[in-house]
């Protein structure tokens, strides 16, 4: 399953929408010739955000769908949302399904659909909820694990959010990251499109993905992408792709070189070491906190005191910028140690009402 004989990451390419028989057999033979799709995606019911957008041509579209398969040897592959979605779909011979975003979010419609695929052939991709939950999409992937078995793999298309950013959707790698270390064997796949959400961005999306052992993408194309019904600016033709993926530079999760395992041995010795001094200092740290939580107590103080807080957010982002640290990261770790400071904290100030 998703494994490419080609020296490039496996590829589900194809139109974020099926729009006409026509749109659909001019990509899949494109990208045939060019041999730069594993497996064909086509959007056929399209779940808009707000009425009035193409919403997809529906079953109008599956014949089609089946018919490139069958013409062309080749696997498609489209999003179902519900058990009607996926009835229709088998009574097509389709059998390849991704699940979206929207809809991963719900573990009732997962177990819907997962229940219509039992005692099916059908392979399935989970993508990521729309907000970085890293339980919705570990339960999601189990619930289908139970039915489909090894013919279950994962996508990640990023996380919708408030803030400014340049992608459609930011990327948060270390989710997929922690699904990859939950799943060791999962297959996962990064939806380059939906994350970039031009077509200026893909490359540079996919080159990340591939950096960080992701083996496959799903990059919407498209005969002639400014006049799509749907996420226009998105979609490549299969020309572009073809540029995409030349770009790109294959890395190996491995290398046999005796030479470059001693030396990465000696270097990871070094990190261990210092990991553990940090953990050492980390735990002296939550002692003292103890103490402190501890005066608090004694002088009817609060346990959060934001001066403070303020002043270690500074003080340590300053002192990690000097030492070509990022101050986003030095938040980040000591938004950590100061929630589990307060927990410490609140539990000492506590201890006598718990009595």
């Amino acid at each position: 399953m998703w494994k490419t004989e080609k020296n490039r990451p496996y590829l589900i390419t194809g139109p974020c929408s099926a729009e006409s028989e026509e749109q659909l057999n001019t990509i899949a033979e494109q990208l045939v010739q060019k041999g730069l799709v594993d497996t064909m995606r086509a959007g056929v019911w399209k779940p808009r955000t707000r009425p009035g957008s193409f919403e997809g041509l529906g079953e109008q579209a599956l014949p089609w769908l089946n018919a490139i398969s069958e013409r062309l040897n080749l696997p498609v592959c489209i999003e179902v949302a519900n058990a009607s979605h996926v009835e229709l779909a088998l009574k097509h011979n389709i059998s390849n399904f991704w699940i979206g975003a929207r809809t991963t979010v719900n573990p009732f419609y997962v177990q819907e659909i997962a229940d219509a695929l039992k005692g099916t052939n059908a392979s399935v991709l989970v993508k990521n909820p729309i907000h970085p939950d890293i339980e919705l999409w570990t339960g999601a992937v189990e619930r289908f694990q139970k039915i489909s078995g090894k013919k279950v793999g994962a996508i990640h298309r990023g996380f919708s959010t408030f803030q400014t950013s340049k992608y459609r959707n930011i990327p948060r790698w270390e989710i997929p990251i922690e699904l990859k270390r939950r799943f060791p064997e999962l297959f996962i796949m990064c939806d380059v499109s939906h994350i970039a959400g031009s077509r200026n961005l893909i490359t540079e999306v996919a080159q990340k993905s591939i950096d960080l052992g992701i083996t496959g993408l799903m990059v919407e194309t498209h005969p002639n992408p400014d006049a799509a019904l749907s996420d226009a600016k998105q979609q490549v033709t299969a020309q572009g792709l073809e540029f995409i993926i030349k770009q790109l530079v294959l890395k190996s999760s491995s290398v046999g070189s005796k030479v470059f395992l001693d030396q990465l041995e000696e270097l990871r010795a070094q990190i261990d070491k210092i990991d553990e001094d940090i953990v050492q200092a980390i735990s002296s740290r939550l002692e003292l906190t103890k103490e402190i939580g501890s005066y608090k107590k004694d002088n009817n103080v609060t346990v959060l005191q934001l001066e403070r807080w303020n002043e270690i957010l500074e003080t340590r982002g300053v002192a990690g910028e000097k030492l070509n640290l990022r101050k986003e990261f030095i938040y980040k770790l000591y938004e950590a140690i100061h929630s589990e400071s307060i927990r410490i904290q609140t539990e000492v100030v506590e201890s006598d009402l718990a009595r």
